[in-house]
């Protein structure tokens, strides 16, 4: 069993790393849609009033709120599948629910890049509300982001993924995290050779918080 969890600010890569998870075969739980579906039951746009029925969520029902919401979801995935990838922690609390309920068999993947790089993918991308359109500012997600204790969270991660340079080698940096399963520590560069099919050019190394 491993449970993959993966924590970065908006726009760092989340959604890709989730892409690669299904690519090999690895069912994603995504928090984010417990949010976007409160939301629409609330009666709320998803697109602009996410951030802020995720924050009513943990008022209401505490700050594990979603991670509670989350874990059926994960275990009924686990009775088929060896691995699966939960997209989107937000806060320390919720690392350690998830580290309570799977122990040594929980991995927590921190997924960074700078703001200007996210800034930029989330204007590519075009799925949520822009400023002008009354939806919210990258700097005001990220600060209530890291209001939730994503910051804390981060620093709890075993492994850190810098997502700065090909969306290929990113994505074949996440394979290794994978592959590697839940013992997975130390460093991948471009000289890591998991299989033929494993084959990334980045400079950029995957790094164990702690190594």
């Amino acid at each position: 069993m491993h449970v993959i969890g993966t924590v970065g600010l908006p726009g760092s890569g989340k959604g890709e790393a989730a892409t690669v998870a299904r690519e090999e075969g690895i069912p994603v739980v995504t928090m984010g849609d417990v949010v976007r579906q409160e939301t629409a039951d609330r009666g709320l746009d998803p697109a602009k009033d996410h951030g802020t029925v995720a924050q009513t969520l943990r008022e209401e029902n505490g700050p594990a709120a979603i991670a509670e919401r989350s874990l059926p979801m994960i275990e009924d995935r686990l009775e088929d599948h060896d691995t699966v990838l939960v997209d989107g922690l937000r806060s320390d609390v919720e690392v350690e629910r998830f580290e309570e309920r799977f122990g040594d068999w929980f991995t927590l993947l921190s997924i960074e890049a700078p703001f200007e790089v996210r800034r930029e993918r989330i204007d590519a991308r075009g799925r949520d509300a822009s400023e002008a359109d009354g939806g919210e500012g990258l700097a005001v997600r990220d600060e209530r982001e890291l209001g939730f204790g994503m910051g804390e969270a981060m620093d709890q991660a075993d492994v850190i993924l810098e997502n700065t340079d090909t969306l290929e080698a990113f994505h074949d940096r996440v394979r290794t995290v994978i592959r590697e399963g839940p013992d997975f520590e130390g460093e991948v560069d471009s000289e890591t050779d998991l299989d033929s099919d494993s084959t990334g050019d980045s400079e950029t190394q995957v790094q164990g918080r702690n190594s």
